[in-house]
């Protein structure tokens, strides 16, 4: 990523180019790209490949104002911290289901990361929709209070590590480094099985400075300081604009559910 891809990314996400790649500028970057880049899976109903090649993560995330899931926020965000000088290492995490049953390996990817300033490893993770605002002390097993909950890392079987979210299990992270390619069997697998939930519907979401905004098929949500408002996004047309205005997403076209 040269220079002038890492302007147009911080210009992306609002962030100043003077910002350091130190742990307070960290904290800054991980905040606002979830403020900015919106979890969506609209390309999966839009028809439109998915490809974890760096030249196509930014020109859809950073060019085109797009957004996407794991695998395209946290490789493309990964991207951005290795050009400020961090040390990253994709990392596999296996999600936990309502019934506390872990996915598959390579369900979602998360980055370990050590800053030029000699701190880490943090856990970051600006692609699992619901999750920390600030990135996470990976070699911490205390309580970690951030705006979204109270968070806990917890050792798990055979050096993995359990992330927990308010008591609740989020996912187990396996610490051996991977490539992006790793990812790409399990991201088609997402895109195109009928047994994965991003095939079942489309989802567009973006941390707010009191909550979080989404559009969930055709219903904006809005929550806000606890409380949670919703309305029918009722044509084509308002549910189109609502994406551009919202999220700043613009599509000639309403993603409609995908074949399965």
């Amino acid at each position: 990523m040269d220079d002038g891809t890492v302007a147009g990314y911080l210009r992306r996400i609002s962030v100043s180019p003077a910002v350091h790649a130190d742990a307070a500028g960290f904290r800054v970057l991980h905040r606002a790209h979830q403020i900015s880049v919106p979890f969506e899976n609209l390309s999966i109903h839009l028809g439109e490949p998915i490809s974890l090649d760096e030249d196509d993560l930014v020109s859809k995330i950073v060019d085109r104002r797009r957004g996407g899931f794991c695998y395209e926020l946290n490789g493309t965000f990964g991207f951005l911290l290795e050009a400020l000088g961090a040390q990253v290492a994709r990392v596999s995490a296996r999600v936990y289901s309502g019934e506390g049953r872990l996915g598959p390996p390579f369900d979602h990817m998360a980055l370990a990361v050590r800053l030029p300033d000699g701190t880490g490893p943090w856990l970051a993770d600006v692609g699992f929709g619901r999750h920390s605002v600030y990135p996470l002390v990976l070699d911490s097993r205390s309580e970690q209070d951030d705006p979204a909950g109270c968070f806990l890392l917890v050792e798990a079987p055979l050096g993995d590590i359990d992330v927990f979210k308010n008591g609740e299990p989020q996912y187990r992270v396996e610490l051996r480094e991977r490539s992006l390619a790793d990812f790409a069997p399990t991201c088609w697998w997402q895109q195109t099985s009928p047994m994965s939930h991003f095939t079942e519907g489309t989802i567009c979401s973006l941390l707010t400075e009191d909550g979080r905004v989404s559009i969930s098929g055709r219903t904006l949500i809005r929550t806000s300081n606890g409380s949670r408002i919703e309305e029918d996004l009722p044509s084509d047309e308002v549910l189109l604009a609502a994406y551009r205005d919202i999220f700043g997403v613009a599509l000639d076209r309403v993603p409609e559910k995908a074949a399965g």
